[in-house]
């Protein structure tokens, strides 16, 4: 099992990581499920194991610089030098600006900034000594702007400046950098967000549908395809782009 790949996903113990996690096991990845806790990451790991793929769970906070180093140190020892890195992770804290506080903006920059960066910092010297790696960096359709999320607007629009900037330093060492831009995916966090705004989600979908020309919204499965392209062998003429899954223009 040597030369079997192996790939981090951040935030993959739900929703559109868990969804990502699986998908790469299935393409042939070994596949890190990091989360805030151990534990749970753990079903993620054992559905893996099930049908045959190899998987480690490992509790990290993204934001924090040693648990990071720790967090990969410990998957180059148990499922070896990690080639491909989702950066997944995410959590929102919406309101409106003038009701927005410093540690909402703070916890929302924390978690994909400055967690995307320390998690491709700590990885790329990996798939720099391969002479191959895979980035992809999970924006949103928020990054174009949406009322009620400055913070996880801007977080969203930095992802994709990150992700450019990486594509450049990061080509000549056979290094891909991509990023995806969701539009309305059914998951916990938007099955939340429907509580928050006192709304069934059965009326939030329907909201949410009508704006969507495909006349669905997504599910993590989606996310995990396009995730999928770019982490092949074949995509290495893809480097910089932001595709919007989001089944339209924009969603």
């Amino acid at each position: 099992m040597s030369d079997q790949r192996t790939a981090i996903v951040t935030g993959a113990a739900r929703g559109i990581g868990a969804g990502v996690a699986k998908r790469l096991s299935r393409d042939g990845f070994a596949v890190a499920i990091f989360d805030l806790e151990e534990a749970a990451g753990k079903p993620v790991v054992e559905e893996i194991e099930k049908a045959g793929g190899r998987a480690l769970a490992v509790g990290v906070d993204v934001g924090d610089e040693q648990g990071v180093t720790q967090a990969v140190d410990r998957v180059v020892e148990e499922l070896g030098a990690p080639t491909v890195l989702v950066n997944n992770a995410g959590i929102t804290r919406d309101n409106l600006l003038f009701k927005m506080t410093t540690q909402d903006w703070d916890a929302v920059m924390t978690v994909h900034l400055r967690g995307a960066f320390l998690m491709t910092r700590a990885t790329q010297k990996y798939m720099v000594d391969a002479g191959w790696g895979r980035i992809v960096n999970l924006s949103s359709t928020s990054a174009l702007g949406n009322r009620g999320q400055a913070n996880y607007a801007a977080a969203k629009a930095g992802m994709q400046g990150l992700t450019k900037t990486l594509a450049l330093e990061l080509g000549k060492f056979g290094v891909t950098a991509n990023a995806i831009a969701p539009g309305f995916i059914e998951t916990e966090m938007t099955v939340a967000t429907a509580e928050r705004m006192g709304m069934s989600f059965e009326d939030f979908k329907a909201m949410g549908v009508a704006d969507i020309p495909v006349g669905r919204v997504g599910q993590p499965e989606d996310i995990a395809a396009t995730v999928s392209f770019f982490a092949r062998e074949e995509s290495g003429f893809v480097s910089g782009q932001v595709v919007y899954v989001a089944g339209g223009p924009r969603a």
